[in-house]
Formats: C-alpha cells, structure tokens, sequence
C-alpha cells in the first residue's frame, strides 16, 4: 500500500538508498539513522521508493534520485510501498513514534499451540546390534551407528556380489562321466599311442631315399633357393651431394676450397711438386695440375732471349 512521508528539512535526512535502473533492482531504503528526520517520520528500512517530489522513481537511475533529493532543502516528499508482514523492533513507542535512544527488552507474547498426545515427549535409546553368527551378536547404544552393516551375512553377500564379475561360472557338464574311460580326450590320446604313424622326413631327405629305394633310376629332384638379397637402401632426397676432391678423390665434409670449378680439401690444396700449401698464396695450372709459382717458372721456361713475367688478372 503507498504512503506518502513528508520530511522536514533541512537536511540531512538520515537514511540510506540502494538499487537504481542502472542496478536493476528498485529504488529501496537500506537504512535508518536512529533519531534522524527519516526515523522520526517512520520510514522503514525496506520500504521501496515510488515517486519523489512527484515524479515516478521506476525509472530513475541512483545518481538521478540522488541528485533528486539533493534538490530539495526545505521538505521532501517521498510515496513509499511498505510491505504488510510487520518488522519486529525493540524500541519503545511513545505518541505513535518510536523512541531513538529507548530499547524495549521485554519478550512479546507467541501464540501457544500444544502438541497432541501422539507426540514422544521422551527421547528413546537407539539400540543396533549386528549377527556375529547364530548365537552371539554385538549391541551398541549409538546413535545412527553403521554397526549393523557388519554383520556376518552383510559381509558375505558383499563379497559375493564384488567376486561375481572376477570369476566365470563354471560351465555345466553334458554328461556326467563315471570313469575316466568315458573321457573323448582320454579316448583321442589312447588312439595316437595305438595307432603308429610313419615319421615326418624332410624334403631333402626323402627325395634321397626315394632314389635309393629305385637303384638310382629315379632322379633327384631338387629345388634351388636363392639367398636374400638385401637390396642397398636409397639415399634420401633432402641430403645433398659431398663435392668430390680432385686430388684425393674423397668427399669433402666442411671447409672447401675451389679453384677453376675444382674442388679441393684444404690439406690438398697444395703443389705438385713440393706439397706446399697454396693457401693465402698464388698457385699455377698447367696440364690440370696445380703448382707454386718457382715449380710454375721451372715448368714454364720461356725461348731463349725472353723473360717471363707474371700477371695476375684484376680484381
């Protein structure tokens, strides 16, 4: 039911907003100040706003009711819904208000509605007792005690019931045997021991008998088997071709040296003739073959009359 609750300013006025539009929730007071003007005008911790100063509240966000009772410094008017159920408060009620700073101790009188007489006023021992066998069994007074899942028959149904899935039930028999000659695997391995069989000979061996037996007019007719060959296993397409050096004939791994579109290690880089080391100097090819520059000068003597000179190409 709405009320309309008249404050008298200036403010303060004494109570606490919650909810909002923005909060989804409607516009509730939360809170009363004892002995404010909010607590004088009887206004209730959970009374929901309707209007203030007039204007509806449903849709207005906190910061505007806010900012709508900010506004008014004289009287604010506020239509507040309170609900029917009565909130139970200690304090004590003089001229229709309740006093800010007076607390009612005394207890309020409650409705007394007595219990038939099929009620068990007196509380009765709880008593369970678990079978050990036929003769002796195990009382106890607990209360909710989980003795009685112990017992002698519990405990074997359980085990029973964990065991049934572990091991098979054995198959019935057909036929029930009265001695052991009626067994058919006794009959089977009494018939191998009385029936002899011609022992098993390798092919090799057989033909060899088979052309003794005939006073060699049968010939031997034998099967060639080949060994197995293991075929060479391909090289694989992502490894790549080793430059072959043109002294030693050997693949290069690592350092390489190149010279006239040979490749050479770095060890055999060297001359023909003395097997100095041509590295970090000038080196000579004559007939494909790689010389220092004295053994290079010796090989190549110029006529009679000329001299040689020595030219290296520009950078």
């Amino acid at each position: 039911m709405p009320l309309n609750v008249v404050l008298d300013g200036p403010p303060p006025w004494g109570f606490r907003l919650t909810g909002g539009k923005d909060f989804n929730q409607p516009l509730t007071i939360s809170r009363i100040t004892p002995g404010s003007k909010a607590s004088g005008a009887n206004l209730c911790a959970g009374d929901v706003i309707l209007a203030i100063e007039g204007v509806a509240a449903a849709d207005m966000l906190h910061c505007e009711a806010q900012s709508k009772i900010k506004e008014c410094s004289r009287q604010l008017c506020l239509t507040v819904e309170r609900k029917d159920s009565r909130l139970w408060s200690p304090r004590v009620v003089e001229d229709g208000r309740a006093h800010p700073f007076k607390i009612n101790l005394e207890a309020e009188q409650q409705e007394y509605k007595p219990i038939g007489t099929a009620h068990n006023r007196k509380a009765q021992p709880f008593v369970a007792a678990a079978n050990i066998d036929d003769k002796r069994q195990v009382v106890s007074t607990s209360y909710n005690t989980p003795i009685g899942l112990y017992s002698s028959g519990n405990i074997q149904d359980a085990m029973e019931g964990q065991i049934r899935g572990l091991v098979l039930p054995k198959p019935d028999s057909p036929r029930t045997l009265t001695s052991i000659e009626e067994s058919d695997v006794y009959r089977m391995l009494q018939k191998d021991q009385d029936d002899p069989q011609e022992p098993r000979q390798s092919g090799s061996f057989k033909a060899l008998q088979e052309f003794i037996d005939s006073d060699g007019t049968r010939p031997i007719v034998t099967r060639t088997v080949k060994a197995p060959m293991t075929k060479p296993t391909p090289p694989s397409g992502n490894l790549q071709k080793l430059p072959v050096c043109d002294k030693c004939g050997n693949g290069i791994v690592g350092t390489v040296v190149k010279a006239r579109d040979k490749y050479h290690h770095p060890g055999c880089f060297v001359c023909t003739d003395c097997d100095v080391n041509l590295k970090q100097k000038g080196y000579f090819f004559i007939e494909s073959q790689l010389y220092c520059e004295i053994h290079a000068r010796a090989r190549m003597r110029p006529p009679e009359g000329h001299d040689l000179i020595t030219t290296f190409p520009s950078s």
